[in-house]
């Protein structure tokens, strides 16, 4: 049975990947937040090892290794490998649809390293974050859902200050400058002799 004692060493444990898990997406710089996920994974592992929750533990050992491994290559045959790793060792200790979640969890974060960048690798955690989340209410984390929980408002935070940021870039130009600048152009199609406008191409 889970330990459900709110200062047990699993919970304190599961407090201090709620910390790190927090602090690693509200990073904007994906190498940064590819690095703090891998720490707050490898915390998720001692967490749901002293819960008893051995799939768990199994899923965020590979997402530690996962992130660590996507800071030095984004090969997709890595990913390829990974993902097959993870299933492997879901097969052989997942028991029922339930303790599955951390395995469909990491299936999902790994290709949201391997395959975006940006809003969209944000955006496939989410769906991490879900299974994450519904796992963590059935072994009963009370750090690892208040994790979850902030990890997905957060991260919608970031996603939408990313956007925000795009957004405020591109009204930064002048929407009548195309308009000025053709206006500047001499009537001839054929720029003077010593010009040194640069050509469209």
């Amino acid at each position: 049975m889970p330990s459900l004692e709110v200062f047990s060493p699993a919970q304190l444990a599961g407090y201090i990947a709620f910390a790190v898990g927090i602090a690693a997406f509200l990073q904007r710089d994906d190498r940064r937040l590819r690095a703090m996920i891998g720490a707050q994974a490898f915390t998720y592992a001692v967490h749901f090892y002293l819960l008893g929750s051995t799939p768990a533990v199994v899923a965020s050992l590979v997402t530690c290794a996962r992130a660590f491994i996507s800071l030095r290559t984004r090969s997709r045959a890595v990913a390829v490998l990974l993902i097959a790793g993870n299933l492997v060792l879901g097969a052989l200790t997942a028991r029922s649809a339930a303790s599955a979640l951390p395995i469909a969890a990491t299936t999902l974060g790994t290709i949201a390293f391997f395959w975006f960048d940006g809003i969209s690798l944000r955006l496939v955690l989410l769906g991490a974050t879900a299974c994450w989340l519904l796992n963590n209410v059935l072994v009963g984390s009370i750090g690892g859902t208040l994790l979850e929980l902030f990890i997905g408002a957060s991260n919608v935070l970031t996603c939408y200050r990313l956007v925000r940021r795009a957004t405020e870039g591109q009204r930064g130009m002048p929407r009548d400058s195309g308009a000025r600048s053709e206006q500047q152009l001499p009537a001839s199609p054929v720029l003077p002799v010593g010009s040194d406008r640069p050509s469209a191409c």
